[in-house]
């Protein structure tokens, strides 16, 4: 038998990135952390944790840490929360988070839960999951992981847009296919590819100057101001385009990225309602055509 405070021990190490702050959260000093993974090593005769910064589970380490995730649903599931909080780390991608996903989260059943998101790209999230340090993940990708199911939930429509200053200025209106891969690019990081894929599809080369602007507020500021042009959900400017203070520089293109909710099989009550409020919700705000 694992003793599950070591478990734990590994789960706010890396949750949290570091030994310190997950002796803070633990309550514990930082050598009894270190304690603690070290008889968890010593116990499954193999390193769970690779000493980096910040520290990053190994396989093993992922295999106990998904193991850590199931118990605690299980748990849920028998009403044997240890606290009156309880804390759902879910990983989830920010176009979302700035959209449709908040009204999803409204439990008033359950006055004691609070949220600990994690924002990915939609393209890269699943690898929290797989690393078994979040409780459920909303991302683009349809294979579940070993231990966990996947819900289809639709589609978060994307369109190409930029300021009627921004057209202006790089001559977009006169000469689109030329131009538009000369003229900056707005990127949320280094794992969105949605603005390559539409100038793949458009003009046939990646774009030639960016910006990377790690904030879905950011992002569509940015695109105001005229900083560059950038592909944005339709939930989130479509006032802006009706008042044109954005414009779709290509009115017959849209990029439709779909998403799913991966979920452990050992579902509590709380997260098999959270599970059904979110696909309610994405009926509603995303595009379900191909479901």
């Amino acid at each position: 038998m694992i003793d599950y405070r070591l478990l734990q021990a590994l789960s706010a190490v890396v949750e949290q990135a570091g030994f310190e702050r997950a002796a803070k959260q633990l309550f514990l000093t930082q050598s009894a952390v270190s304690h603690r993974i070290k008889q968890l090593e010593a116990i499954v005769g193999q390193p769970v944790l690779l000493r980096t910064a910040p520290p990053v589970a190994t396989p093993m380490g992922q295999r106990l840490l998904n193991h850590l995730q199931q118990v605690r649903q299980m748990e849920a599931s028998l009403g044997l929360e240890a606290t009156s909080v309880t804390t759902v780390r879910l990983a989830v991608n920010a176009d979302s988070l700035a959209t449709w996903l908040p009204a999803a989260l409204v439990m008033p059943d359950y006055p004691e839960l609070c949220f600990d998101f994690v924002v990915e790209d939609q393209s890269v999230g699943l690898k929290r999951m797989k690393q078994g340090d979040v409780m459920a993940c909303l991302c683009a990708s349809s294979q579940a992981v070993n231990g966990a199911r996947v819900q289809a939930l639709g589609a978060l429509r994307y369109r190409a847009v930029a300021s009627p200053a921004f057209i202006q200025r790089y001559q977009l209106d006169k000469d689109l296919l030329t131009q538009l891969p000369k003229a900056p690019c707005l990127v949320f990081n280094q794992d969105d590819q949605l603005q390559h894929q539409f100038l793949l599809d458009i003009c046939g080369q990646p774009p030639q100057k960016t910006h990377l602007c790690p904030s879905s507020e950011g992002f569509l500021r940015a695109t105001l101001a005229g900083l560059g042009f950038g592909l944005l959900p339709e939930l989130q400017m479509q006032t802006l385009l009706e008042s044109k203070q954005l414009v779709d520089i290509t009115p017959d293109y849209q990029l439709d990225t779909p998403l799913y909710w991966h979920y452990w099989q050992n579902e509590s009550p709380l997260m098999a309602q959270l599970r059904q409020q979110i696909t309610a919700t994405a009926r509603q705000q995303l595009n379900t055509e191909r479901l």
